[in-house]
């Protein structure tokens, strides 16, 4: 089939008459910019072509629960960010949208909610931002002009790694406040660039859970 009697057979199963299925297809080619891909055969269309058919087909007729599965595969970075405007779009506009990838920061940054599953077994569901703090472990980024601060650490700190340029991860080992600390950097004679709290991704909470699951 070509692809806009594709797309028109879709929308009409999902209850659009031929007139609205015709508009919509116009629509999203137009935003897209696809016009010229209308008469092209299914078949001939490349995996990211297909993918943007395939997102076309699942919102043309407006759907108020989307279930996207791995909906950014073979597409380029140019193509995923503009997929990703309209789910944000539609999520706007009141859609529930589940989305499900094993893209861990494609999750971190879309979702608000998430269920990690592994095996088959849930074992890590919330919000997003819930679950980044509280697995959180009291890591900064600091970056300063003036003397380096790694043998001379205000207490309750301690240098952690390197950044393998011109910063330091450093860790809380009491419980001192982030503003202390950065008073004893500026007392001691640096300028601070930046200084940031670092929480860990989803991707190494992910890892974390399933290997203590694995060696309980």
């Amino acid at each position: 089939m070509k692809v806009a009697d594709h797309l028109i057979y879709l929308a009409q199963l999902k209850g659009l008459s031929r007139a609205d299925a015709i508009a919509n297809i116009k629509s999203w080619f137009d935003k897209f910019e696809i016009a010229d891909w209308r008469s092209k055969k299914v078949e001939e269309l490349s995996k990211g072509m297909q993918q943007k058919i395939q997102f076309i087909a699942t919102v043309i007729h407006k759907p108020q629960l989307l279930i996207l599965d791995e909906p950014f595969s073979g597409l380029d970075p140019v193509n995923a960010n503009l997929i990703k405007d309209e789910i944000y779009g539609l999520n706007k506009a009141g859609a529930t949208i589940i989305f499900s990838t094993h893209r861990m920061e494609q999750v971190e940054e879309i979702c608000k909610e998430i269920v990690l599953v592994n095996k088959g077994k849930v074992i890590l569901s919330g919000n997003v931002s819930d679950i980044k703090e509280q697995f959180k472990e009291h890591k900064y980024l600091l970056r300063v002009n003036g003397e380096a601060i790694q043998n001379h650490m205000p207490g309750h700190f301690e240098a952690y790694d390197s950044t393998g340029g011109d910063g330091i991860i450093i860790k809380a080992t009491g419980n001192v406040s982030a503003s202390a600390f950065l008073k004893d950097v500026i007392n001691q004679g640096n300028e601070i660039r930046e200084f940031r709290e670092i929480l860990p991704t989803l991707n190494e909470i992910f890892i974390k859970k399933v290997t203590e699951r694995e060696n309980a």
